[in-house]
């Protein structure tokens, strides 16, 4: 098999060849054909938590990043019988499971991280889905906005991957929204249903309370940007603050309020499957700011560090 490596931060990702291990009886063997970018890809890479986590109960041998992978099941486990040889599947890796990432011409998994999809549901659409669109749907569920018909959420971050998610899937279950986004993104960020608010045309904060109180405020930038103590000025009574990106001076506020709280997606075949169901009603759409070869990774991580993908980075193998 052959995957994009390095030995730190400091070193480019490069294409080395490893050797594919056999599979256990539950475990399935995946031809990756697109591959999600997500700053969890790079940030593993720079230690931290995740990094350290990942070098005590991930794999032994060289690091290989990424979660996101769409592609076709070529082997199964004795003990597997859905998915079968053949299907075209979306998935996530997990590196607490000793599985190598994504970033690579073929991952092996087990078939409750992945959902099938149907023919109308390309390998570059799911790809988007794993990280991005689970997040944003668990934070939906968590503030219960799919059962209020009245719902109003407010999107800080509306043109990333996890933003335009949220906005769409927020839109499906008819809630009413608003995101902000700069001034380039304002007219995608309409298209998709969104009121859009203009970050650089004044305090975007005090746009957005003339359009709340909101169920939902969903930081995906970071409370150095969005105050979160002026963020859950703009929530009602009930409402709820997620924290997409942390850092250590929010763990007060989580821990000390009830209405503020933070999660990443993971991907499962039950959190998965209503986000490939979407796509395939054309609930949602994957916008998706470029493809590039897996040799090129290391430029992928680039871009993704500046902060300014609009929807998603894709590698392909």
């Amino acid at each position: 098999m052959i995957v994009a490596t390095s030995r730190s931060s400091r070193e480019p990702l490069r294409l080395v060849e490893l050797p594919s291990r056999p599979l256990r009886a539950d475990e399935l063997r995946v031809r990756v054909r697109s591959i999600g970018v997500n700053p969890v890809d790079w940030k593993m890479r720079e230690g931290g938590p995740l990094g350290t986590a990942q070098r005590i109960i991930g794999p032994s041998g060289p690091l290989v990043v990424g979660i996101d992978f769409a592609g076709e099941v070529v082997e199964v486990g004795s003990g597997v019988e859905t998915p079968k040889v053949g299907d075209r599947i979306v998935g996530g890796t997990d590196f607490s499971r000793n599985q190598r990432g994504s970033y690579a011409d073929e991952v092996v998994v087990r078939a409750d991280q992945c959902a099938e999809l149907p023919a109308s549901v390309s390998f570059d659409e799911a790809a988007s889905l794993p990280v991005a669109g689970v997040t944003a749907w668990r934070w939906l569920e968590e503030a219960g906005i799919s059962s209020q018909p009245d719902a109003r959420v407010l999107v800080l971050g509306g043109s990333g991957g996890v933003g335009l998610f949220a906005l769409q899937l927020a839109r499906s279950y008819g809630a009413t929204v608003a995101a902000v986004c700069s001034a380039r993104n304002v007219p995608l960020v309409t298209r998709l249903g969104a009121t859009a608010i203009d970050y650089n045309a004044g305090d975007p904060l005090e746009a957005a309370a003339r359009l709340g109180p909101f169920d939902l405020v969903l930081n995906a930038i970071g409370s150095a940007v969005y105050p979160s103590s002026a963020c859950r000025k703009l929530l009602n009574a009930t409402g709820l603050l997620g924290l997409v990106v942390i850092r250590p001076a929010d763990y007060p506020s989580l821990l000390f309020s009830r209405r503020t709280k933070t999660l990443l997606g993971k991907p499962t075949r039950a959190s998965l499957t209503p986000l490939v169901a979407a796509l395939a009603k054309g609930e949602i759409e994957a916008i998706i700011e470029a493809k590039l070869p897996l040799a090129e990774a290391e430029e992928a991580h680039v871009r993704s560090r500046a902060g300014k993908v609009v929807g998603k980075l894709l590698l392909v193998p």
